[in-house]
C-alpha cells in the first residue's frame, strides 16, 4: 500500500489541535477532507453523522479523523489518478532499493527489486528524493547519515545522553492490528510461540508487567492505570485509536467498532532493525509480532475486567483492515529513522519550550512548511523511558533536507537533518507530509531552473522564488501567534 504510516502501518494520524483550522499544506487537508468525503459517500451514515461538519469517522481520542488504513489507500489512489491514468506517475509496487551508483558527490542510478518476483531495475533520474521508512538509500550511496542518540557534547541539547554518543539507541517501534469486540462471543487466538516470554516480561523503568493495563504518564513518568473500555474512569484504550466508531453508521454495518492497537504494551524495545545483520532484523520483526499478538491473546484470556471476571475473547483479529493474512500490519510502525547529516540540523534548542524564552520556535530563513506536536521519545533500545516535553509550533528548514555532501538527493521522510530529540515532534504525519511535497517541489524546482538544492537555499532570490511557489501550493511557510503544546 502506499501511504506509509497512515496505510500499510496502519497508523491513524497524529494531528495538533489547530489543524481543522491551519497548520497543515493546501494538499494534507484535501486529503483530510478526501477521507470524510470517502464515508459519506460510500457508507450508509446516520443522519447525526451526517451533521457532523468535522466527521471523525473512528471517533478516535488522538484524531479528529481517525480512519481505517482502506480508506486512506483509496483517497490517496483518487488523488494520484489524473497522474497515474496519464501515464505522469508510475508506482512500483512491493519493490525495494538493492543498490545505488554513485559518481563524485551525486548519485548516478538506483536499482530496485520486486519482491515477487525477483526481478531488478535501473532507475536513472537527475535528482533522487529518500522517502523510505528507514533512509534506506543513504547507506547504499554512502551519503553521511547518523542513528541513534547524539551525546550532549555534540548538540548541547538538555534531553540528549551524556557521554559517547548511542548510534543504536533507538525509539521502539510497534508492530500493529487492528481488532473489534464481540460480546458474548469467542474469537481466541492460538496462544502465540513466545507469549510466557511476554506474559512475564517487566522493564526496570515500567511499573508493573508490560502485559498489564498499567504503564508510565510520558510527561511525569509516573505510573499510570487504564480501562479497556468507557466502563470506568481510567483512560479506555479501545478509543484511544478507535478508527471505525459504528454508532456512526446504521444499525448492521459494522457489528462493532473497530480499534487500531498501537498502544503502550505493545511498544518493542529489545533491538533495533537498522544496521543490524538481516538475522537480527528479522528476530526483532518476529518478537515485535509476537508481543502483539501476546498482547492481544492477554487481553482475550487474561486482562481483568470490572467485573471480577478475566479477559474478553470478544476481541477479534481483523486481518481484513490492515491487508494481511496474519491480522497484523503490512510493516512495523517506524518512529526513528536514519538521518542525514544535513545543511542545517534542527536541535532541541531551537523547537522545546523550556529552550525558548521568547515564546517562539526558531524562525528559519529557509522555512518550507510548518508542523507542530510535543516532543515525544517512546522508550528506546537502549533502555531509556519515554522523553515528553512541550516544544512550540515549528518551521522546516529547506536546510534539514539536503544532505552536506551529495547534490542530487533530497531526504523526504523522517531522514531529514533532526536528532534523537528532535526527531520526536518532526515524525508526525502531516509534517512527513508536508516534508515530502516540499521535497517534491524542491525537485520540480530544480529541474526547471537547472539548479540544486544547494543553489536554492544559498541563493537569496532562487530561495525567494521557490518560497512564493510554495505558497502559492497551497504551503504554509509560519505559524501565526499561537502557544505551545
Amino acid at each position: 500500500w502506499i501511504g506509509g504510516q497512515l496505510t500499510s502501518q496502519a497508523v491513524p494520524p497524529d494531528e495538533h489541535r489547530w489543524i481543522e483550522s491551519f497548520g497543515c499544506t493546501r494538499s494534507y487537508r484535501q486529503f483530510r477532507d478526501g477521507i470524510r468525503q470517502y464515508y459519506r459517500q460510500f457508507f450508509p451514515l446516520t443522519a447525526e453523522a451526517i451533521a457532523l461538519p468535522h466527521l471523525n469517522p473512528g471517533s478516535g481520542i488522538v484524531s479528529r479523523t481517525s480512519h481505517e488504513p482502506r480508506a486512506a489507500v483509496a483517497v490517496l489512489h483518487g488523488m494520484l489518478a489524473p497522474y497515474i491514468h496519464s501515464g505522469q506517475l508510475q508506482i512500483l509496487y512491493r519493490h525495494v532499493l538493492v543498490e545505488a551508483e554513485t559518481t563524485g558527490d551525486q548519485i548516478r542510478s538506483v536499482t530496485v527489486k520486486c519482491l515477487d518476483t525477483g526481478d531488478q531495475l535501473v532507475l536513472l533520474a537527475p535528482i533522487y528524493a529518500d522517502a523510505t521508512e528507514c533512509g534506506d538509500l543513504l547507506p547504499l550511496a554512502g551519503i553521511e547519515y547518523v542513528t541513534g542518540a547524539e551525546s550532549a557534547a555534540q548538540t548541547g541539547e538538555p534531553h540528549a545522553v551524556e557521554g559517547p554518543a548511542q548510534p543504536m539507541n533507538m525509539q521502539g517501534f510497534t508492530s500493529c492490528f487492528a481488532m473489534d469486540y464481540r460480546d458474548g462471543e469467542d474469537y481466541t487466538i492460538a496462544k502465540p510461540e513466545l507469549y510466557e516470554f511476554w506474559r512475564d516480561y517487566k522493564p526496570d523503568f515500567w511499573p508493573d508487567r508490560l502485559l498489564s493495563l498499567s504503564g508510565i504518564k510520558p510527561s511525569t513518568l509516573e505510573p499510570i492505570q487504564y480501562g479497556l473500555f468507557a466502563d470506568t474512569d481510567k483512560f479506555p484504550l479501545f478509543l484511544y485509536r478507535q478508527i471505525a466508531d459504528h454508532r456512526h453508521f446504521r444499525a448492521g454495518t459494522y457489528p462493532g467498532s473497530i480499534s487500531l492497537v498501537n498502544w503502550p504494551q505493545n511498544d518493542y524495545w529489545l533491538g533495533p532493525i537498522i544496521d543490524v545483520s538481516e538475522e537480527e532484523r528479522a528476530r526483532h520483526l518476529y518478537q515485535a509480532k509476537q508481543l502483539s499478538l501476546s498482547l492481544l491473546y492477554w487481553l482475550q484470556t487474561a486482562a481483568p475486567r470490572p467485573d471480577g471476571k478475566a479477559g474478553y475473547p470478544g476481541l477479534r483479529l481483523r486481518p481484513d483492515v490492515v491487508g494481511t493474512a496474519d491480522g497484523l500490519a503490512m510493516y512495523p510502525y517506524i518512529r526513528e529513522s536514519r538521518r542525514i547529516q544535513a545543511q542545517f540540523t534542527v536541535l532541541e534548542q531551537h523547537v522545546a519550550a523550556a529552550c525558548r524564552t521568547d515564546g517562539q520556535a526558531e524562525k528559519f530563513h529557509d522555512s518550507i512548511g510548518i508542523g507542530s506536536y510535543r516532543i515525544d521519545l517512546h522508550p528506546s533500545t537502549g533502555g531509556q523511558s519515554y522523553i515528553d516535553i512541550s516544544s512550540l509550533p515549528f518551521q522546516i528548514p529547506l536546510g534539514s533536507l539536503i544532505p552536506k555532501r551529495v547534490s542530487n538527493v533530497l531526504a523526504a521522510g523522517k531522514n531529514i537533518g533532526v536528532t534523537h530529540i528532535t526527531n520526536g515532534c518532526y515524525r508526525l504525519h502531516p509534517v512527513e507530509w508536508n516534508i515530502g511535497e516540499a521535497a517534491g517541489y524542491c525537485a520540480s524546482y530544480c529541474l526547471d531552473h537547472n539548479v540544486n538544492p544547494t543553489d536554492i537555499r544559498s541563493s537569496g532570490k532562487e530561495l525567494a522564488d521557490f518560497q512564493n511557489r510554495l505558497i502559492q501550493e497551497g504551503i504554509e511557510l509560519e505559524w501565526p501567534s499561537i502557544h505551545a503544546v
